[in-house]
């Protein structure tokens, strides 16, 4: 992120550069395991992309034509659309850990 200066130290606020990460969610109704994979999706990205994220949810009960253009075989699948390149992960999310690791996040050090 980038900050300019404006001397003793003080510092103004740009706007920010960090890539807002999007993110499509792919179920099929409100099955138990489409309403887990959204909550652990959310938790997921409220501790480690604060601000940063905007989910999709697509519903291929409605929308079936839409699992085409990600080539979705199984849900819940969570596509990360950007930053690139193109993931995807299997199943209610519930593997925090796995979650990051597929998506490439680095957790936030503390």
């Amino acid at each position: 992120m980038m900050a300019v200066s404006l001397g003793k130290g003080k510092k103004a606020k740009t706007a920010p550069t960090e890539e807002i990460w999007n993110l499509r969610l792919y179920v099929a109704g409100q099955t138990s395991k489409s309403i887990a994979a959204f909550a652990n999706l959310k938790k997921i990205c409220e501790e480690h992309l604060a601000g940063k994220y905007r989910i999709e949810v697509i519903d291929l009960l409605k929308n079936p034509q839409l699992a085409k253009g990600d080539q979705i075989i199984a849900i819940p699948t969570l596509v990360r659309k950007l930053p690139e390149p193109l993931k995807k992960i299997i199943g209610d999310l519930a593997n925090t850990e796995r979650v990051l690791v597929g998506l490439d996040i680095r957790p936030v050090s503390k």
